[in-house]
């Protein structure tokens, strides 16, 4: 599998006098780069999850300062496996009920390997402890036990982002405004969940997998929306998150290149990050679609969302809700401005995704495109039927569409109230800078 998600370790990266910087440096690449495979062949050999990642920690802290002494090894993946093995069977050995199971790991332990595990023996240039035809399967593996439907969702996203993406406790819990131990316990009850629940390592069957894929894709789906549109905290816009998501689907379109939903799941985060660069100000505020520099707008990241939207629609029997809601994004991607949009087309898009995946928050968009088309009193009369159902109570979506029907409708003192009522809701200091600000000008 062709790798676009990092670059290898390279010579440079190894030369020169031995320091903690560049070990530190040297752990980081390797693990974001390579972490799936190690935690997947870990657990395939181990057959425990839990004990996987947890060896591969350790591997990881051993390396910090071995490598800052010796130098990062020529097979810096081989040295972290086979240390992390070493620990694997250290504390198989600590389990005496467990001798069986020990000795089967410590077999395949080549002479050298057992005492640095940096020494590759002879005639031996890659000492991997999986086999090249099934490492992707071990990656799928790993994707699917972290999204298991037996973890709260929160715990399926920090133990994605964990095993799956190697991003370290701090940077899940900076990331979602969360503390760090908050993040350590989601992560150690979702490995101790998994482990009492039996979860075996390995792809569910066939019949099952597309159901268990789109518990995989609501996943990355969140962690790129957190990216997207920061639900609380004063950044818009968190793109370390959101392109680890793209860098997730990525390898997941790579390991599953027949189905339809994960090309559109694709499609929709490039398209959407195509427009990072225009949606902030230089002082990080928000800038609305209507004001946005277009030039700006990444145009390889819509390229690269047009193709596979494309791909999307190949592989599938028309696009499913991801492929969707990328179609919608493509309309405005494709767009010179908000007036030339297709408005008609992205109504129409949204009545398609309303009737495969209903959902209040569609049915909300699609009332914001039928005023783009139609006019703002249809529009209104759309969201105050949504209103009266309740399904968005406490959003501050749904006041701040309504606040702004009403002011292009001339009722100004209401759709005051409105904007004031979305911004007391709205978590995000960013969002509600841009809700006060309009209200702010309605006299």
């Amino acid at each position: 599998m062709a790798r676009a998600d990092g670059p290898a370790l390279t010579p440079a990266d190894t030369a020169g006098p031995p320091s903690t910087e560049s070990a530190r440096r040297a752990v980081e690449a390797v693990w974001r780069i390579e972490s799936a495979r190690i935690v997947g062949a870990l657990t395939r050999y181990t057959g425990n999850f839990e004990l996987a990642e947890d060896v591969a920690q350790e591997a990881l802290a051993e390396a910090l300062v071995t490598w800052s002494h010796d130098g990062a090894p020529a097979n810096p993946v081989g040295w972290l496996l086979a240390t992390a093995r070493r620990r694997a069977i250290d504390s198989y050995r600590r389990r005496s009920a467990l001798d069986e199971r020990y000795a089967m790991l410590a077999g395949p332990l080549a002479d050298g390997e057992a005492s640095s595990g940096a020494v590759t023996p002879p005639n031996r240039s890659d000492d991997l402890p999986w086999d090249p035809d099934r490492v992707d399967d071990d990656v799928l593996a790993l994707m699917f036990v972290a999204c298991h439907p037996v973890l709260s969702p929160e715990a399926r996203v920090a133990l994605t982002l964990r095993a799956v993406g190697g991003l370290s406790s701090e940077e899940i819990a900076r990331a979602f405004l969360v503390p760090v131990p908050t993040v350590q316990a989601r992560i150690t009850r979702a490995k101790k969940t998994i482990a009492a629940a039996g979860v075996p390592f390995e792809l569910p069957p066939p019949e099952e997998r597309r159901e268990r894929l789109s518990g995989v894709l609501s996943v990355l789906y969140v962690i790129f929306s957190e990216g997207s549109t920061a639900t609380a905290g004063d950044r818009l816009l968190r793109p370390d998150l959101a392109y680890e998501a793209i860098r997730l689907v990525r390898m997941l379109a790579a390991l599953l290149p027949d189905e339809p939903e994960v090309y559109g799941l694709l499609a929709l985060f490039e398209l959407t990050a195509a427009r990072f660069p225009a949606r902030t100000g230089p002082d990080g505020e928000a800038v609305l679609l209507e004001d946005q520099d277009r030039r700006l707008w990444d145009r390889s990241a819509i390229r690269r969302g047009l193709a596979a939207i494309a791909r999307a629609a190949a592989v599938g029997r028309g696009l499913g809700p991801y492929g969707l809601q990328a179609a919608i994004a493509a309309a405005h991607a494709s767009a010179p401005s908000v007036s030339e949009t297709d408005w008609e087309r992205v109504v129409l898009l949204y009545e398609a995704l309303g009737r495969v995946a209903p959902s209040p928050v569609v049915e909300l968009n699609r009332a914001v495109a039928v005023a783009m088309a139609h006019g703002p009193q249809q529009a209104l009369a759309m969201v105050d039927e949504l209103a009266a159902s309740g399904r968005l109570s406490g959003s501050y979506l749904l006041p701040s569409v309504r606040g702004e029907l009403l002011s292009r409708l001339g009722r100004t003192a209401e759709a005051r109230a409105e904007l004031e009522f979305a911004a007391r809701l709205c978590g995000n200091a960013r969002e509600r800078s841009v809700l006060l600000r309009k209200a702010a000008a309605l006299t």
